[in-house]
């Protein structure tokens, strides 16, 4: 995509209509109303295809079908306001926008390496959950003793696997005992 220096605004536009970059990263699409000299916020948005989408409802609600849009191919999925109302265009355009919102299967971790390890699933007793419900967790002795049966008995505790009725022969153990 090709970026150019912005006008008065301070931002980058974009190739997309009705899109431009805030100095901060952030995409923003509006739309002047037709024959005024006032415009409609449309929104910030994280990609400026998101913003793209936003604008093209505004513009096929304004100028209708024979308007140049940024995605012509979504025109039937785009949603439609229910009024002129400029809230009434926003929330529409929001709406578009948060369709073309990116995908993110994992949130990201700065500074750590990806690893194939899968969620660890912890199984407690019981009376380890009423030990738990009755006891102050604010307490350093309730937090020492969870963690010794937790170390003590890790290959109870956290489960990769086991099934639910091979649950019920293990021995369980309460968080005060000695």
């Amino acid at each position: 995509m090709e970026e150019r220096n912005g006008g008065s605004h301070g931002g980058v536009s974009s190739s997309y209509r009705g899109v431009r970059k805030r100095k901060w990263g952030k995409w923003v699409s509006e739309i002047r109303e037709p024959g005024k000299k006032n415009r409609i916020w449309l929104g910030s948005f994280e990609t400026p295809e998101m913003a793209a989408a936003a604008y093209d409802v505004a513009a096929l609600y304004f100028r209708g079908h024979d308007t140049k849009l940024n995605f012509p191919d979504l025109v039937h999925n785009l949603p439609k306001p229910t009024s002129s109302s400029s809230e009434d265009i926003r929330m529409a355009a929001h709406e578009a926008a948060m369709n073309l919102r990116p995908f993110t299967a994992e949130p990201s971790h700065r500074g750590s390496s990806t690893s194939s390890a899968g969620p660890i699933t912890v199984r407690l007793s019981a009376s380890q959950i009423q030990a738990i419900n009755e006891s102050p967790l604010d307490s350093p002795k309730t937090w020492m003793q969870m963690s010794e049966i937790a170390m003590q008995e890790s290959s109870m505790v956290f489960s990769n696997g086991i099934e639910e009725d091979q649950w019920d022969n293990k021995q369980t153990y309460s968080l005060w005992d000695p």
